[in-house]
């Protein structure tokens, strides 16, 4: 399962390939990571179809996780389209009914519990 993993926070990186080093080593889960959401479109745009799940946080400079979960179900509806979990560390309930509103399959709040997310995954 290729993951899409769209925070500006850099560290999130070695957090993710440390909580998923297991799945990594026996190829369960690739992971990609995007720095802002401009970055992640530009990867969908050349790797299409290729993320099966986009993990993106909301609150980024620039282009909002909001605003590039509108463009990716807009514009990626290609089968499979992409589930995509948005995370955030602001659990309000403005950001949820947006984020279910313009199509996202789940929301995340920080930090990141890796054993719900991986159950949600289906890797446990």
């Amino acid at each position: 399962m290729k993951i899409l993993v769209v925070d500006d926070e850099k560290d999130i990186q070695t957090l993710f390939e440390q909580r998923f080093r297991k799945e990594i080593r026996e190829k369960l889960v690739e992971l990609v990571f995007a720095f802002s959401g401009e970055e992640a479109l530009e990867y969908l745009q050349k790797n299409v179809q290729e993320a099966v799940l986009i993990l993106s946080d909301i609150n980024m400079p620039g282009m909002s996780g909001l605003e590039l979960l509108r463009h990716i179900k807009e514009d990626y509806l290609k089968p499979p389209p992409p589930i995509v979990m948005m995370i955030t560390a602001y659990a309000d309930d403005e950001n949820f009914a947006r984020a279910k509103e313009l199509g996202a399959d789940d929301f995340l709040t920080k930090p990141v519990d890796f054993k719900i997310l991986k159950e949600k995954l289906k890797l446990n």
